[in-house]
């Protein structure tokens, strides 16, 4: 489904992503794992199509990442992305002339599901309650790749159980997800695959059952292996 090959991203002179070589096949759950400013968002923001890279490549699907892409590309990013005037009926909106692929009547239920109403305003929720709006209009779509930066921060540990479950059911043979979080020991327990990047490179990755076997460790353990 999507493929990099020596890709680059470079602001102000300083390397954000280097080297940076992966395939990801179609139907995976993908965790991206690494402390900030290790490369995540960019290497999201690129693959999304809002930013190009200085060098190497990106195809969706065989073809470059661009203006077709991002019709099955459905990107959350860690910055709040709705206007301060809008309540979350006028999110769902919002996202329907945008996206062709939006569900308005999924919209609603996931609305419901985070405990939302739809005449809350977004400049008047909590951090967790504004997380959980960006995943529920970012899940209302019909994609074919979901790229969730940090999806689990500002949501406290009872909340994360049903932001888990709505991301599993996105999850299917059609669909890829790839998540970057710190809470490595939640994504342990659902993902299908783990990607360690630092300083902007891959420094492992590969099915997570098969490097929990080759290492003899758990994922979370790797993680403090190679970010101590």
């Amino acid at each position: 489904m999507l493929e990099c090959r020596d890709l680059e991203k470079k602001y102000l002179g300083k390397i954000a992503v280097r080297n940076f070589n992966l395939t990801i096949a179609q139907g995976r759950v993908c965790a991206l794992l690494g402390p900030n400013g290790s490369g995540k968002t960019t290497w999201m923001k690129m693959v999304a199509g809002l930013i190009a890279p200085n060098a190497g490549t990106i195809t969706f699907f065989g073809e470059p990442v661009g203006k077709e892409s991002k019709k099955h590309i459905a990107y959350m990013s860690t910055e709040p992305f709705f206007y301060n005037y809008m309540t979350t009926k006028d999110v769902g909106k919002y996202y329907q002339d945008f996206f062709e692929d939006f569900d308005l009547e999924k919209y609603g239920e996931l609305v419901e599901r985070m405990g939302l109403r739809m005449k809350d305003r977004a400049k008047t929720l909590s951090s967790g309650l504004a997380a959980k709006l960006k995943l529920a209009a970012t899940l209302a779509r019909h994609a074919s790749l979901y790229l969730l930066d940090e999806p689990l921060n500002g949501i406290d540990i009872i909340a994360r159980e049903q932001i888990i479950d709505a991301v599993m059911e996105v999850a299917s043979a059609n669909a890829t997800i790839v998540m970057s979080s710190h809470l490595v020991d939640e994504l342990e327990k659902f993902i299908d695959d783990a990607i360690f990047v630092k300083e902007g490179s891959i420094v492992l990755s590969g099915e997570a059952k098969a490097l929990r076997e080759e290492h003899g460790k758990t994922i979370v353990e790797l993680y403090k292996e190679i970010y101590a």
